[in-house]
């Protein structure tokens, strides 16, 4: 399965024997229970990453909820449940957004929560913003009007509504997508647009309701970039090393020690804090 193939290559990745390690076994597997995948053509990671993790978030909930099964049945007392529904994906990847819905007659807030393994991030500029200023859009307060109304229970009609998403949980690690392949004038293009991304100091608490996400500082860990428009592009990634801490770029085979100021780039798509 594609789980035990993914371990397999991070077990070679960290064994440190080979220049570079090849995953061809893995996309191999991952293919077939993902046929959209097995080609090969272009494909959008943040895409693939979701069905990456879904897959294994669903492997290690089957081999937890065995092994909670298995403590039953010898009378070990595991709770009732336990088990179901997490993994040590969701432990790890797993936010929790809940977003205020506010009637604009009635002033009637209902909350309904979501959960996140990847935060997509509109860009508002087409030439220079921050990763701060994603944020603040994506979390900013949007009028639903028209066609986009709720169905007030307490006014038993459509009205129009406010709605704005804070942040309930944050997750161990937080992904974050910049959408860069955007509709403009009934064409959908990519955007160039330069985020300017922190290396550390990520604080999310302004965009957080819970005591719980207060303190919620993030540094960067992973950017994935895409070089390239909407039909045709390359995929590399600048990884941090988690015990020397120096910056790694990978490019198909070559594997390249980078200076911190060349992380910084253009063409970052996907942010892992």
């Amino acid at each position: 399965e594609s789980a035990t193939a993914f371990g397999c290559l991070v077990s070679d990745m960290w064994l440190g024997e080979f220049d570079y390690v090849s995953p061809e076994a893995f996309h191999s597997v991952f293919g077939k229970r993902y046929p959209a995948f097995s080609r090969r053509t272009q494909h959008d990671a943040q895409e693939f990453l979701i069905c990456v993790l879904d897959d294994l978030h669903e492997a290690f909930k089957e081999v937890r909820a065995q092994l909670c099964q298995g403590r039953q049945r010898s009378g070990a007392g595991a709770s009732r449940g336990s088990g179901s529904g997490t993994s040590i994906i969701t432990h790890l990847f797993e936010g929790q957004l809940s977003h205020g819905i506010m009637c604009l007659k009635c002033k009637t807030i209902t909350d309904r929560p979501e959960s996140f393994t990847v935060l997509s991030l509109p860009i508002p500029s087409t030439r220079v913003c921050s990763l701060q200023d994603c944020l603040e859009c994506f979390f900013q307060p949007d009028t639903l009007t028209r066609n986009n109304q709720i169905h007030c229970y307490w006014c038993g009609t459509n009205q129009d509504a406010t709605v704005q998403a804070t942040l309930t949980k944050a997750p161990q690690i937080i992904i974050f997508h910049l959408k860069r392949f955007a509709w403009q004038d009934k064409h959908r293009r990519k955007l160039s647009t330069t985020v300017c991304y922190p290396f550390s100091n990520l604080d999310l608490s302004p965009y957080s309701s819970t005591l719980s996400c207060n303190n919620a500082e993030y540094s960067l860990c992973a950017v994935v970039n895409h070089a390239g428009d909407l039909d045709y592009g390359h995929y590399t990634a600048f990884c941090k090393h988690s015990v020397t801490k120096h910056w790694y770029s990978f490019d198909d085979a070559q594997v390249t020690k980078i200076p911190d100021s060349a992380v910084q780039a253009d063409t970052a798509y996907l942010l892992f804090y």
